[in-house]
Formats: C-alpha cells, structure tokens, sequence
C-alpha cells in the first residue's frame, strides 16, 4: 500500500475560516477525511504546521520511507529556501500544490522556490489540487 503525506504550512490550519472567498469554507480535517475515503486503497497521513523548521523536519523523517508528499507551504513557498533545499536532499517525490491560483494573485506570489525540487505543480482547482497531487503518485 501507497503511504502519501499531505502537509500544509502556515495559516492553513484556518480553511474554512479565513478568507472564503479565495480558499472555500470546508476546514481542512473534514476534506482530508473525505479524501481518505476517496483513497482507500493508500495510507494518507496529514501534517500541518505555522512552523518552518517543524515543516523540514516532517520532510527529513518521512521523506526517505513515503511514496510522495503533496505540499502546500503556503507563503514559505515564495520565501524559504530551507525548505526548497530540504525537498532536494530526501528521496521520496513532492508535488507543491496551492489551492488559489498564485499567478493570478499579488506578484510575489508568482514565485516559487520549490518548484524546482518537487515534480510538479498544481495550483488554482481549490481543494481538489491535493486530489490531483495524489493522483499524480497512482
């Protein structure tokens, strides 16, 4: 069986409160367990924090045992390097997702730092960026 972790960085513990109109008004822990019904047949695991180096230390412990990780950094996206070099030192493949789509956002969001080292890119399908993310490990 597949184990895939989704981790969503700073300020995504506040979906479905913060800003509906750009991120939607379902909370994160009622999607995740509709997506762990979707995908029974993979181990979803989900980790989130506000915090850099707890996100690149959740990197470092499973990213050399997981079969993928669908990251949302959040804003550590446009900024954080640290993270960006965590991704190119472990093994298992990492696909950046984003709810919102970024390029039609403030400019700096156009940027990212992680695009280089993960596989690929998914931004602008809400919610659903994180079942394609998975999808993209089937």
């Amino acid at each position: 069986m597949k184990r895939i972790l989704i981790m969503n960085g700073p300020n995504l513990n506040l979906l479905g409160v913060r800003e509906k109109s750009i991120y939607g008004d379902k909370d994160f822990e009622g999607f995740f367990a509709d997506l762990k019904q979707d995908f029974a047949a993979v181990e979803l695991f989900y980790f989130q924090s506000n915090h850099e180096g707890e996100l690149i230390d959740k990197l470092h412990e499973v990213g050399f045992s997981y079969d993928g990780i669908v990251l949302n950094a959040g804003a550590y996206t446009h900024t954080s390097i640290a993270i960006a070099d965590a991704i190119s030192a472990i093994n298992t493949p990492v696909v950046e997702v984003h709810i919102s789509n970024v390029h039609q956002r403030e400019s700096f969001r156009h940027h990212s730092y992680l695009a280089k080292s993960c596989v690929g890119v998914i931004c602008g399908f809400g919610l659903k960026s994180y079942t394609l993310g998975i999808q993209s490990f089937l």
